[in-house]
C-alpha cells in the first residue's frame, strides 16, 4: 500500500509499505482522511517518536475492511473514527484513571504506524462507530475535538466566564466553539494570522485582535487558553489571567520552550496554571458532539490534499496556510 513515511529528521516521503494485518482484537481501517497536526511537525523535527522511520497520522477515520479473530463489536463495512491512544492499563497512572499519562504511553501515528496511508490497524476498543448522516471524510476532526473536550474537562468551565484564547488555528477554533457552548459570557481570540482571525470572526467571537491590548478587559480573563505553543503567547497569556482565574497550556510547545512566572502573584491572586495532554475519556463524547453538529466541517477543513502530496501538505501546514489540512489516500 501507499503511505507517507517520515524517514528521518526533516525528511518525509510517500512510498510503498507492507499492508497491515490485524491482531486478534484489532481491525484494519481503509483510511478516508487523515488530518495533519502540530505533533506531526514535532515528529518531523525528531521529537516525540521513539524511532524513525514512521508512518505518521493520528487523526483519521475510515471504513473497516478487516477484523481480527476475536473482534465482534464491528464488522467489515462499518465506518469508524479512531482514537490513537495506546495505554498499558497496568501502570499507576492508568489504574488511577490518568491513562493519558501512562508510563508506557504510545499512540497510533506517533509511536506506531498511523493513518497517513491507504490502510491502518487499530485496536477495536479505539474505534467509534459513525452514524449514517456523518460524512466519513470529515471525521478526521473527531480526534482533535476529543483533545479539546479533554481541555474543557481540565478547565472546569463555569457559566458566565470571560475566556481568552491565543491562536485561531484548528485547536483554538475548537476551543472557541466549546466555550460558546459551555456558557461563556465572552470569548476573545488573539492571533497574528489575519486569515485565521477572519475565521474566528466568522464563527462568532466577542473580540478578535492581533494584540490583546486591543481587547477591553482591564481586570483580565477568567480563563486563558494557549492553543499556540508559542513562548511569547504563553508569556503574555499568563499575565492576562484575572484573580482566581485559570491558565490552560493546551498548545504543544517545543521541548526547549521556557517562560517565567510570578509565584507571589499566583499565590496572592489564587491563579491556577494547568495543562491538558491529548485524549482522556473524551473520544466517544467528541464523536457524539461532532455527529450533533458542534463543528461545521466545511469551515474547519480548508484543504483536502492527495496522500501523494503529503510532504507538500506538511510544508503548507508549517507555513500556517489554511486551517485543518487533511490528506486523502
Amino acid at each position: 500500500m501507499k503511505a507517507a513515511v517520515i524517514e528521518s529528521e526533516g525528511r518525509a516521503a510517500v512510498t510503498e509499505v507492507p499492508d497491515p494485518t490485524p491482531g486478534p482484537r484489532e481491525v484494519v481501517v481503509e483510511v478516508a482522511a487523515c488530518g495533519l497536526c502540530g505533533t506531526d511537525l514535532h515528529i518531523l523535527q525528531g521529537e516525540f517518536a521513539p524511532e524513525l522511520p514512521l508512518v505518521p497520522g493520528h487523526e483519521f477515520a475510515g471504513t473497516v475492511v478487516g477484523v481480527g479473530t476475536r473482534v465482534t463489536e464491528v464488522s467489515a463495512g462499518d465506518r469508524v473514527a479512531v482514537d490513537p491512544s495506546l495505554c498499558c492499563h497496568e501502570c499507576r497512572y492508568c489504574r488511577t484513571g490518568h491513562n493519558n499519562l501512562c508510563e508506557r504511553w504510545a499512540a497510533i501515528g506517533v509511536t506506531t504506524a498511523g493513518g497517513a496511508a491507504q490502510y491502518a490497524v487499530a485496536p477495536v476498543a479505539n474505534c467509534a462507530r459513525l452514524p449514517e448522516h456523518v460524512r466519513t471524510q470529515d471525521t478526521a476532526l473527531v480526534e482533535p475535538l476529543s483533545c479539546a473536550v479533554r481541555g474543557y474537562d481540565v478547565l472546569r468551565a463555569r457559566l458566565g466566564a470571560h475566556v481568552l484564547i491565543y491562536g485561531s488555528g484548528t485547536m483554538g477554533l475548537m476551543m472557541l466553539e466549546l466555550a460558546k457552548r459551555t456558557g461563556a459570557a465572552s470569548v476573545d481570540v488573539v492571533d497574528v494570522n489575519p486569515a485565521r482571525l477572519a475565521t474566528a470572526r466568522r464563527l462568532g467571537v466577542s473580540g478578535a485582535a492581533a494584540n490583546p491590548d486591543e481587547l477591553e478587559r482591564p481586570q483580565g480573563w477568567d480563563l486563558v487558553v494557549d492553543a499556540t505553543g508559542n513562548a511569547a503567547a504563553i508569556q503574555d497569556g499568563l499575565d492576562r489571567v484575572a484573580k482566581a482565574g485559570m491558565f490552560l497550556q493546551f498548545g504543544v510547545a517545543d521541548y526547549a520552550t521556557r517562560v517565567t512566572i510570578d509565584p507571589y502573584r499566583i499565590y496572592h491572586q489564587e491563579i491556577t496554571i494547568t495543562g491538558s495532554m491529548a485524549v482522556l475519556h473524551s473520544f466517544e463524547r467528541a464523536a457524539e458532539l461532532f455527529a450533533n453538529g458542534v463543528l461545521d466541517p466545511d469551515v474547519f477543513i480548508s484543504d483536502r490534499i492527495p496522500l501523494e502530496r503529503y510532504p507538500q501538505a506538511l510544508e503548507q501546514f508549517a507555513a500556517g496556510v489554511g486551517r485543518k489540512i487533511v490528506v486523502v489516500p
